[in-house]
């Protein structure tokens, strides 16, 4: 997925996989909904389609780990009658606006507090869309004390190296017990079946994640699939698990149109291979 933090983009697929690249101003004049992360609000029915994909029941105890405005904590209460709804937010005044979005639902709060602390321990479904490595890591180590089949919904990828146990890309579901995936070639066969990512593939993905999430205006659509998609593929390139043996010439082609019309040079990034 794409974050913006300042001038800095992140992408990552996967927990070691992700790389940090300077751009040009142009990206701040775009809507911030295009390319935040964790600020992206998901539209009521992307929610309900994630909920219906993890088998969301009324004995289930969902969290929703930064929850922001709190839709989704009422979507659970109300729609799916869930035994208990609990939306965990750190800004206080995004917090005040969730409580208000679900005022009234006695099953469902909002506590305004750091995920990493807050007791999670009688949850069975969780809704975690964090993409910082460091966050990645310290739930991991939260999601222990989870009890076994607590499902944990994570999107764009599984949580870290996970194999997941449900994929309706870009939506994941991974079950506790955790399996790890050995190797990222292990986890993309699972996940894509295929052990390596071409230039079609990586389009591809960029155009499903942006469709599924429906948060990208249709004027900024074109922009933002050849930026997700060329890093995609320059990650998967860099790892080790493009399927070209070169750069072929549609990704030179995009990386020159990004660097000519929009002053983002991702050749910079482009690892060279030995």
């Amino acid at each position: 997925m794409l974050q913006l933090r300042g001038q800095t983009l992140l992408f990552i697929i996967g927990q070691e996989f992700h790389i940090r690249l300077e751009l040009d101003e142009f990206l701040s004049s775009l809507p911030r909904s295009i390319v935040t992360g964790e600020a992206v609000s998901l539209p009521d029915n992307v929610v309900r389609r994630i909920f219906k994909f993890a088998k969301l029941k009324k004995n289930d105890v969902f969290y929703h780990l930064g929850c922001g405005e709190g839709n989704a904590v009422k979507i659970a209460a109300k729609e799916f009658g869930v035994k208990k709804s609990v939306g965990i937010e750190l800004d206080k005044a995004t917090a005040a606006k969730a409580r208000k979005q679900i005022a009234g639902i006695k099953t469902a709060e909002i506590v305004n507090i750091d995920i990493t602390k807050a007791n999670i321990s009688d949850a069975t479904v969780l809704l975690f869309w964090f993409n910082d490595p460091e966050m990645i890591d310290a739930m991991k180590d939260r999601f222990k004390i989870l009890k076994q089949g607590a499902r944990v919904i994570t999107i764009w990828a599984p949580l870290g190296m996970t194999l997941p146990d449900k994929i309706d890309f870009p939506f994941f579901v991974s079950k506790k017990p955790f399996k790890r995936a050995r190797s990222i070639r292990q986890q993309i066969k699972a996940i894509y079946n295929t052990d390596c990512i071409d230039f079609a593939a990586a389009w591809l993905l960029a155009e499903r994640y942006i469709d599924a999430l429906e948060v990208v205006p249709g004027e900024y659509r074109r922009f933002v699939n050849i930026l997700q998609g060329m890093v995609i593929w320059i990650n998967a390139w860099n790892m080790g698990v493009a399927c070209e043996d070169e750069v072929p010439p549609p990704v030179q082609t995009y990386v020159g149109i990004l660097k000519t019309f929009f002053s983002i040079d991702l050749t910079s990034i482009i690892k060279a291979q030995k």
